[in-house]
């Protein structure tokens, strides 16, 4: 694991993250319990998508499991989408 995979970085970019809540509602409570961690900036929803995503912008490093346990406290999951490996060589199947 590294900083970046463990953490939401401050600045611009953000973390995007998968849910499995599905109605607007459970989205706006996400988003609710989301915003009371110290350190959260904003969190963006994304209804146009499945599964439903949304993206948590940060003023300083916020563990990625402290969001998760959030969420969790909902009844929902909160699944942090992983960085691309620009490097990766593509396998030949």
């Amino acid at each position: 694991m590294s900083l970046l995979s463990e953490n939401v970085i401050p600045g611009n970019y953000g973390k995007i993250f998968s849910t499995d809540a599905k109605t607007t509602s459970d989205l706006l409570k996400i988003q609710k319990i989301i915003l009371q961690i110290e350190g959260i900036k904003d969190v963006i929803l994304d209804e146009t998508v499945f599964p439903r995503e949304f993206t948590v912008h940060t003023s300083k490093l916020v563990s990625v499991e402290s969001i998760e346990k959030k969420v969790k406290i909902l009844g929902f999951h909160a699944i942090p989408k992983a960085l691309l490996d620009l490097n990766a060589k593509k396998r030949d199947d």
